[in-house]
């Protein structure tokens, strides 16, 4: 196995790297470099081309590693990293029950360290960027803000800006100060958010995607996600909520909508005509949804989207092969679709796709010259991808964190083979357990279903009955 040399790859300078491919949106090409310069992708050439014009520096030769664009988690909540586990078995709009009073429980030391704690485990996987829907926990946002830019991961930063309960308030002025307190940071990019459309009022659902607009952000929003939403909006104002949305002009390219599971045909129209974003959230449907976004068919009518985690796990290229896995089972089985988009799609929405439904797509997504350096050095050596025939392909059904040798995001090396670089991430591990042992206990959670360690009792104390009934009754 041939690995990279960690010690040049570190360099504060400029670095030529030259891997054994490097993956472009028309596939992988053998025999490139890239110069990194400032955080940027100065050049992307061929090696020979880029060590001729470049003579004062040493290029990091690279063979069998794939140098790929980091993945782009299209939806994520930073702060709910101490009760991922608790989703588990759990029937939908969970939120209520358990996101709302566990955030509520979290002080400014336990958001920030599960914020980052929730940022390590996404350098892990292969994230560069994650987009944070809003914490719904009482502290300042630059906890959030915090814990992204110590970890070293790009950040579209939520402000959740629900007022449905404070009509008049100071929801609008609070999202134009929000906007305009990240304007210049290099890894923090701020974004206004709206938990579900009831959540705020018509005016401030007006205000902020004018405002989201005007700066080039996004305003992030769940949107058709669970039956009882959608009821309650038709209800409430005889529209599902993404008809809702467009009725008072909120949809359009400054709308990412998350989730977006259950879709008629005229919302997948609304979505095309408007240019709105979703992030498509595989997993999150599987463990707590009622439905599976139709991605193929939103690829296949030119609509906007990328992949999101949810929080749900930290791991791009299990993200990407449960985006593939999730449409074969919803809809290629019915209809003999074997392809399901293949491997291309879900690379390319889990990348250049994510980035543009984030609003960084003229910043980051893609390995080109001008954009920043948000990369993967993956070892395409391992027995899983040695032989390969279709590596994009192959990249989805058979790639795993493990394969990541390095992540650099804004062309520094933030993690080598899953440990940080710069900081201790076996210690901010240890010490989130014993912040989220606190804060799980103090905040009033609602499960519907025991826990599997809990259950299992509870069916063997069953089985036990059962026996001494068998046997008093012989």
């Amino acid at each position: 196995m041939n690995q990279p040399d960690r010690t040049l790859l570190s360099s504060p300078g400029p670095l030529l790297l030259a891997p054994g491919a490097v993956l472009l949106p028309e596939g992988p090409v053998d025999g490139l470099a890239v110069l990194v310069v400032d955080g940027r992708f100065e050049a992307v050439a061929p090696a020979e081309e880029l060590e001729r014009t470049h003579p004062e520096l040493q290029a990091v030769r690279m063979p069998g590693h794939l140098l790929m664009p980091g993945f782009v988690d299209a939806h994520h909540h930073l702060t709910q990293s101490f009760g991922s586990a608790l989703a588990f078995g759990e029937p939908s709009e969970i939120f209520r029950r358990v996101w709302v009073p566990l955030e509520g429980a979290l002080d400014e030391e336990s958001a920030y360290t599960a914020a980052k704690l929730a940022a390590y485990e996404a350098l892990r996987g292969g994230f560069t960027t994650v987009a944070d829907a809003g914490t719904r926990a009482d502290v300042d946002v630059e906890v959030v803000a915090s814990a992204a830019r110590d970890a070293g991961l790009r950040c579209v930063l939520g402000l959740v800006c629900n007022d449905v309960d404070n009509p008049g308030g100071s929801a609008l002025d609070d999202a134009e100060k929000h906007l305009a307190r990240y304007a210049d940071d290099p890894l923090v990019h701020a974004s206004l958010a709206v938990s579900i459309p009831e959540a705020a009022t018509e005016a401030t659902l007006r205000g902020t995607a004018r405002l989201a607009a005007e700066a080039g952000a996004v305003v992030q929003i769940h949107v058709n996600e669970h039956l009882a939403g959608v009821e309650r909006s038709l209800v409430r104002h005889g529209l599902r909520p993404l008809e809702y949305l467009h009725s008072i002009g909120a949809l359009g390219p400054q709308l990412l909508g998350a989730h977006a599971t259950l879709l008629t045909p005229r919302e997948l129209t609304l979505l095309a005509d408007t240019g709105t974003a979703v992030s498509y959230n595989p997993v999150a449907s599987a463990w707590k949804g009622n439905a599976v976004a139709p991605a193929t068919a939103m690829a296949e009518r030119g609509i906007r989207f990328g992949l999101g985690t949810d929080g749900t796990r930290g791991d791009g290229f299990r993200l990407a092969e449960a985006a593939e896995f999730a449409q074969r089972l919803a809809y290629g089985l019915a209809t003999g679709d074997s392809s399901c988009g293949a491997g291309w799609t879900w690379l390319e929405h889990a990348s250049r796709g994510g980035a543009d439904a984030v609003g960084l797509g003229a910043r980051t997504g893609t390995v080109a010259a001008g954009l920043a350096a948000d990369f993967l050095l993956v070892d395409v050596e391992t027995p899983e991808l040695a032989f390969s025939w279709d590596l994009p392909w192959e990249l989805v059904r058979r790639g795993n964190r493990d394969q990541i040798s390095a992540v650099f995001v804004d062309g520094l090396l933030r993690m080598w083979h899953g440990l940080p670089t710069d900081w201790d991430g076996p210690a901010l591990v240890r010490r989130a357990a014993e912040l989220a042992r606190s804060a799980v206990g103090r905040a009033e959670i609602t499960r519907a279903h025991p826990t599997s360690m809990t259950a299992r009792e509870v069916v063997r104390a069953r089985e036990a009955a059962r026996v001494r009934e068998r046997g008093t009754a012989q």
